[in-house]
């Protein structure tokens, strides 16, 4: 590895770690603002996601550039590689966590209304698995990696009860049949921001091992 290209390795790297935390503190300010019934912080997420998307087009390029230039190999190629799908991944959860504030708003209308527990579970799984995978990430840790993946599984079981949930509600409460169906559109956000963050979980195993762990067995190991 020459120098040139070492250091461009680190700002590549500088670029996804900045991006990663911004996505994270945004999904945190949206899971508080659900919690809060806050519009005005469900706004400044929702306006977030064009920052993200700006950091997502630089950080592409950035890696572009460097595999044109260098035409690396090897490790070096499956941590570009790698780096391209971690940042399309932090960029979907991005809109995700917009399409949340924007539920969110919606619900501040029903304020004498309680959301269901399980919406809390899930966000609350979610965004220690979103934090799991970027610790593995820093850490290079396949374990970590390998917890966040095993976590996805919760977060889609309690996706699936939500639908029970919101049918029950629906049937016993007519005059609110908008505020329990905004229940699914948020269930399925956090559902899919779990499915993210272990793409990522998965990236990171490639990075450590350079197997693909994509549709694994769940009783398959490293």
């Amino acid at each position: 590895m020459t120098l040139h290209f070492q250091r461009e390795v680190e700002k590549l790297k500088k670029m996804l770690l900045n991006e990663a935390a911004f996505v994270e503190d945004c999904l945190k300010k949206a899971v508080k603002a659900l919690k809060d019934r806050d519009e005005v912080l469900a706004t400044e997420v929702k306006n977030s996601d064009n920052q993200i998307d700006r950091m997502e087009i630089e950080l592409e390029e950035e890696a572009l550039k460097i595999l044109a230039l260098h035409q690396p190999v090897a490790i070096d190629l499956r941590f570009l590689v790698s780096v391209i799908k971690i940042n399309n991944d932090l960029e979907r959860i991005g809109d995700l966590t917009a399409n949340l504030a924007s539920r969110t708003k919606n619900m501040t209308a029903f304020s004498h209304l309680t959301i269901a527990a399980d919406i809390f579970r899930m966000a609350e799984i979610a965004l220690q698995m979103l934090k799991d995978s970027l610790d593995a990430l820093v850490k290079m840790d396949a374990h970590l990696a390998e917890k966040v993946c095993a976590a996805d599984e919760q977060v889609d079981d309690l996706h699936k009860e939500m639908f029970a949930w919101v049918q029950a509600h629906i049937t016993a409460d007519v005059y609110h049949i908008d505020f329990y169906l905004l229940h699914l559109g948020v269930s399925r956000y956090l559902e899919r921001i779990a499915d993210h963050a272990t793409n990522i979980a998965e990236d990171v195993l490639y990075m450590i091992t350079g197997e693909i762990s994509r549709h694994r067995s769940p009783d398959d190991t490293l």
